[in-house]
């Protein structure tokens, strides 16, 4: 890049979305910067279970379709063609059912999915127990997803901004952004603790802190940081051989209503507990490290 701090693409933030805007950006021949304020995949991008995809593509696919199924052999191509070691295993993933009304749901949720092209079962516990042995016969079952899996998420996030960096992109680590002005041209200025930059084009990729970012900007971005919980063991010898969840959050989400002052997919109302959200797995170190409520 002739010049580091001009380009034709400018982003801010340095998690999942900062670093693959980057590198597909990059493989597209723009001229990419990428700004971070602390180190890349430092937040919510380095510490979550790292599932990935979703329902496959379906007869008709749809926006999340392309965005999880897409994405889903993004990742693939990232360590079986490119050679980043990303702990990428396509495992499939398994939602565990409690009750027999979630049963019926799941029954239902299966029944259309697979009418829509998607690919879901409904196993039965002593059937899940052969190819997971750990799961508890208590359980009334399990909703199996056969096209998910997961990654290392800080693994993945550097790998991405790497592979920009290789196709020439400007990864630029302990920049905090403290002003963005648009020109009279449409092109933009952003000054950071360190520099100033130039490019034709803005985008923010900053998660969680997409409102104090945009106020910068004199915008209003309708995203606000919710704390999750996780928690992980120490290394354990190998016992949970894929992704795993369960339906109840999904089933309790189905069943309510949601307001401006109450958005879906969150598990509490204030100080009351609307539902349990849990999905996690064990990483190739042996951790097992599961999370979701929010």
């Amino acid at each position: 890049m002739a010049n580091s701090n001009e380009s034709d693409v400018l982003i801010i933030g340095g998690g999942i979305c900062g670093a693959a805007t980057a590198f597909h950006l990059a493989q597209l021949g723009e001229r990419v910067t990428l700004l971070e304020r602390g180190e890349i995949a430092g937040e919510a991008s380095g510490v979550n279970a790292g599932g990935l995809g979703g329902l496959g593509w379906g007869h008709n696919p749809d926006l999340e379709s392309h965005l999880t199924a897409g994405s889903f052999e993004i990742f693939k191509t990232l360590q079986l063609d490119m050679g980043y070691d990303i702990e990428f295993h396509a495992s499939g993933g398994l939602q565990a059912v409690h009750t027999g009304q979630q049963w019926d749901w799941a029954r239902d949720r299966v029944l259309r999915l697979r009418s829509e092209g998607y690919q879901a079962e409904l196993l039965t516990t002593r059937e899940v127990r052969a190819f997971e042995p750990e799961a508890s016969e208590s359980l009334a079952g399990f909703m199996f997803m056969v096209n998910r899996g997961r990654a290392n998420p800080t693994k993945a996030t550097v790998a991405f901004s790497e592979a920009a960096a290789a196709l020439g992109a400007g990864i630029k680590t302990g920049h905090d952004v403290q002003a963005m002005t648009q020109q009279q041209d449409g092109s933009w200025r952003v000054r950071s603790d360190r520099e100033e930059f130039q490019a034709n084009t803005l985008v923010l990729a900053v998660g969680a802190w997409s409102k104090p970012v945009g106020d910068l900007l004199g915008i209003q971005i309708p995203i606000v940081p919710v704390r999750g919980q996780m928690w992980a063991t120490e290394p354990a010898p190998p016992s949970i051989f894929h992704v795993i969840g369960s339906v109840e959050s999904h089933f309790d989400w189905s069943q309510q209503s949601t307001d401006d002052s109450f958005p879906p997919g969150l598990t509490h109302h204030g100080e009351k507990r609307i539902t349990r959200h849990l999905y996690g797995g064990q990483t190739r170190n042996g951790e097992i490290i599961f999370g979701g409520d929010r």
